[in-house]
């Protein structure tokens, strides 16, 4: 796989392929791969959340990547609400 990408696994096991870019809106992720851990030379980062709240950061990461330098008419991310603790807790690990 080309090193523009990066794969998540979840705790479920389902694997997530999101651009460098994507990934570099964590500033978790971003230090996972630029740094000398194991994970900056196989572009695989295995994770604690399972694959419904993973995929959903996902998501944010490109909304971020969108919107990020846009001030006016930027859509509200939705969140459902029986994720939403979830959602904060991840958000505080990676840092985002």
């Amino acid at each position: 796989m080309s090193n523009e990408y990066i794969t998540l696994i979840s705790s479920d096991n389902h694997h997530f392929i999101i651009s460098k870019p994507a990934a570099f809106v964590s500033n978790t992720l971003k230090n996972a791969l630029n740094l000398n851990f194991k994970e900056s030379e196989t572009n695989i980062i295995k994770l604690n959340e399972n694959s419904l709240v993973l995929n959903k950061i996902c998501e944010y990461f490109y909304y971020n990547l969108k919107y990020k330098d846009q001030e006016i008419d930027v859509p509200e991310f939705e969140i459902p609400t029986e994720m939403a603790l979830e959602l904060l807790v991840a958000s505080d690990y990676f840092d985002c």
